[in-house]
């Protein structure tokens, strides 16, 4: 027996479209059900669907750059003309206007309840005509992805041919006919309804700042965020340059949007289970903002991730912690190398000596002079400065900052060359960061060879 659909919030069908023979697929149509604005609309067209009263419906109507109609004919053989049995009518439920890719319940003209089991897509704007004749025509559903609206598109495509039917069937897109009497094989019908995938899901606790530099629970514009839960995404990748308009970074990649207080974030990496994103700008700080996001038309429910003015956190990956001691990931100038007292695997014995520079690199340390190109987004060109400047400590000696504003090349990303002080202390040293009176949070470490 075939799964029940149900209404639930953001909950979605997929029609498979097809012409009457059998012989061609047209394609899916994904519809996103709006049970929060139209329940009673969306329970009676789930009854339709349930009992597989729509399966073999035709499109029987098309009115070119207005709407295509559907469920309320069935094909048999070579014969449409077979009414699907109608429920009681529904009750009007008017709320979301009747925009291109919307879908919509048709109705008898002079009773805004009459509402069955027909049913319409909408082609273009239509809500100057559609919001505001018979108590408007209520939409319960969204076509929920491209490649959906590409398949309703293709239908409204298909020529209306004059003069070949009666009403209601005067206004019916044929495809490939060319003359004569109509058969199963130019008639498009809906195959069948059936649940498509689920929304995405975001776990409990599923949104971090970037683990490899800290995962807090916070974040400020422009710091990166990872989003764990099921259903993310489709694919698993990261950004590439052929995603990037100029030095613009995606803020879709396959289908994935997030918004963080109802703006875009730039998406850089999309899996099944994991989204990582680029916070925008913009961004009121110090309160909670709803994090959603979408895939393949369907949203998550929101989730919250607080917004501060700085969330520093420094570079310092999983592989670089040894035991309890979480190792920060500085670079040497002079080699490129990463500094390690040789207990870190795969990387070489190098200590950090005094005088030399290092580099490390944060994220979440706040707005930068100048502001342009701007910090989220924008692959970071010249020299910037933190507009809130950063103390750097070994151990107890203060490191003097040469550099502390974006990685030019990068996104979002900040750089901070530092010199190590003659007076650093030998061995592993705690590396403490501080911006504006505040430590960031991770407690971190860099072992120095000192006295040589």
């Amino acid at each position: 027996m075939p799964a029940m659909l149900c209404g639930q919030a953001d909950s979605s069908v997929r029609l498979k479209v097809m012409l009457g023979d059998g012989r061609t697929v047209l394609g899916d149509i994904d519809i996103t059900l709006l049970t929060s604005v139209a329940p009673l609309t969306v329970a009676n067209f789930l009854q339709y669907a349930n009992r597989g009263a729509y399966n073999n419906t035709v499109f029987h109507r098309s009115v070119p750059g207005f709407i295509i109609q559907t469920g309320g004919f069935i094909l048999a053989g070579n014969d449409f003309t077979t009414r699907v049995p109608q429920d009681p009518p529904v009750r009007n439920e008017y709320n979301i206007s009747n925009t291109r890719g919307t879908v919509a319940m048709a109705k008898l003209g002079s009773n805004p309840n009459s509402a069955t089991n027909e049913f319409f897509f909408n082609l273009a704007d239509n809500s100057s005509n559609l919001n505001n004749q018979n108590g408007g025509f209520t939409v319960f559903g969204r076509v929920a992805n491209a490649s959906s609206q590409a398949v309703v598109d293709r239908i409204a495509s298909a020529p209306v041919p004059s003069g070949v039917f009666i009403s209601p069937w005067d206004a019916m897109p044929l495809f490939n006919y060319r003359g004569g009497t109509p058969g199963s094989a130019n008639i498009i019908i809906i195959q069948s309804i059936t649940a498509s995938d689920p929304p995405p899901s975001i776990s409990s606790n599923g949104v971090v700042s970037a683990s490899a530099f800290g995962g807090g629970r916070s974040a400020a514009a422009g710091s990166y965020i990872e989003i764990y839960g099921t259903g993310l995404a489709g694919t698993t990748r990261g950004w590439a340059d052929s995603d990037f308009t100029g030095s613009v970074a995606p803020i879709t990649l396959d289908q994935v949007q997030v918004t963080v207080g109802g703006r875009r974030a730039y998406v850089n990496f999309v899996s099944p289970g994991q989204i990582n994103v680029q916070v925008p700008e913009d961004i009121p700080a110090g309160n909670e903002v709803p994090l959603v996001l979408t895939f393949n038309g369907m949203n998550s429910a929101p989730v919250n991730i607080a917004i501060r003015p700085f969330a520093g956190g420094l570079l310092a990956p999983a592989s670089f912690k040894v035991g309890d001691v979480q190792y920060v990931a500085a670079i040497h100038d002079s080699t490129k190398k990463f500094v390690s007292g040789g207990n870190i695997r795969d990387v070489d014995a190098a200590p950090a000596v005094p005088g030399e520079t290092l580099t490390l690199y944060g994220i979440g340390f706040g707005p930068i002079t100048p502001g342009v190109p701007a910090l989220a987004g924008r692959i970071a060109q010249g020299v910037t400065a933190l507009t809130k400047p950063v103390t750097i400590k070994i151990g107890e000696a203060e490191a003097k900052v040469s550099y502390a504003g974006l990685a030019p090349g990068l996104v979002g990303v900040y750089q901070f060359n530092i010199e190590v002080p003659a007076n650093a202390a030998n061995g592993d040293q705690p590396l403490t960061v501080t911006q504006g009176g505040e430590a960031i949070a991770q407690k971190l470490f860099l072992t120095v060879k000192a006295g040589q």
